[in-house]
């Protein structure tokens, strides 16, 4: 799984990356800082599975906090992107490249109109971040479509010469955008095309096609990124107006920054995606004041919504779930940590898959999986659910 932060240069693309994974990388209000794409480790939160066992689990990667566990996730933060982008304008060949494995994206958006289309610092309340994502989306489809359109006349040949069906000519032309057979075959059924010659296709359903699978295989959450400041909360209001196709949370990635800095200076206690914090230290009166302005944040926007946004990538979007590894009476590994994994898996996940996932050796000796919470024999082929907790009968090699 791999989220990526897209958006045109200067929106706080990589501010919002390291809200999110607390790693410093250089940030500018110039065009095109980040050239090179950023990779690096953020935490999407799970309901921990350790209070119902009455344990105190010890994470071998992330965090638990207050019954409240914290998953890595990967997270990609590339070159932005500009209008053109498809015809090479900008870093825009690199961009899209970048992302062409990415299952999910924020869209990163100046929801303060302070960035124009080219990622130029304006006047705030001067630009209509609403243009962001119309601008967004039409470099997406006709990314997409230079891809289809590279390559069509020789899908067009061999379709009539095999008798395949459209998805598989398709799937093999896209796989290398992370697009599964099992979506190319959803669009064309949608779009009544599953059965329509390849020959006989318009310029229109191309088009029409691309942009359906980009809606279906990179789905677009919108960050409206900057909305503590001046026309950000009015701007933000106008963009779930406009597009209320899309899930739309307001941010301030420099407000996230801020209270992980004071939580690891033990100046307040802050777990991320809380709507609230509570002070512990003394503060001066210039701290005293930057913590008002988290609170009024904190309070408006009920959070950051840095958290949210993840969140609902992994979860609302890919619909992934947490599946715990443990035992029958015995959730310790060998160094007795309790629950000290959990895993991220894509939906429909089966015992079978977990097992493979843990170890190909457990994978092959497969004999039966036990539901640990109700203490259930279950086959192979039962699809696993979120919050799980699985243990692996198996053979030894």
């Amino acid at each position: 799984m791999l989220i990526g932060i897209v958006g045109k240069p200067s929106t706080g693309k990589s501010t919002f990356f390291m809200a999110a994974t607390s790693v410093p990388v250089e940030r500018s209000p110039r065009p095109f800082t980040t050239i090179k794409p950023n990779r690096a480790v953020a935490y999407v939160e799970v309901e921990c599975v350790d209070k119902e066992f009455g344990k105190q689990c010890n994470p071998r990667s992330g965090f638990c906090a207050n019954g409240r566990r914290f998953v890595p996730v990967e997270l990609l933060d590339v070159a932005g992107l500009v209008p053109g982008a498809h015809e090479g304008k900008g870093l825009g060949n690199k961009f899209l490249d970048d992302l062409r494995q990415a299952d999910v994206l924020v869209h990163i958006v100046d929801a303060s109109g302070s960035t124009n289309e080219m990622g130029e610092k304006v006047p705030i309340g001067s630009y209509d971040p609403c243009n962001d994502v119309r601008f967004l989306e039409q470099e997406l489809d006709y990314w997409i479509k230079g891809i289809l359109d590279k390559n069509w006349e020789k899908l067009v040949r061999e379709a009539k010469l095999n008798k395949k069906k459209n998805e598989d000519f398709l799937a093999d032309q896209f796989s290398g955008l992370g697009m599964t057979k099992d979506i190319i075959g959803r669009v064309l059924k949608e779009l009544k095309l599953d059965e329509k010659s390849l020959l006989d296709w318009s310029a229109d359903e191309r088009l029409g096609f691309c942009k359906k699978i980009r809606q279906i295989g990179k789905p677009i959450i919108i960050a409206a990124n900057k909305c503590d400041l001046s026309s950000g909360w009015d701007n933000y209001q106008k963009i779930r107006k406009t597009f209320p196709e899309y899930l739309v949370i307001a941010c301030s990635a420099e407000a996230e920054i801020t209270l992980k800095g004071a939580a690891k200076a033990s100046f307040i206690e802050y777990i991320p995606g809380d709507k609230e914090f509570k002070v512990k230290a003394d503060l001066n009166p210039e701290q005293r004041k930057a913590m008002d302005i988290m609170k009024a944040v904190c309070d408006k926007y009920e959070g950051t919504g840095i958290q949210k946004c993840l969140n609902a990538a992994v979860f609302d979007f890919l619909h992934y779930i947490a599946i715990f590894p443990g035992g029958v009476g015995k959730l310790e590994d060998s160094e007795g940590r309790v629950l000290p994994d959990c895993f991220l898996l894509p939906p429909k996940t089966t015992a079978l898959d977990f097992a493979f996932k843990l170890h190909s050796d457990i994978g092959r000796g497969f004999i039966k999986a036990i539901d640990v919470k109700t203490r259930q024999a279950v086959g192979k082929e039962h699809a696993l659910h979120h919050r799980d907790v699985i243990e692996i009968v198996f053979k030894k090699p």
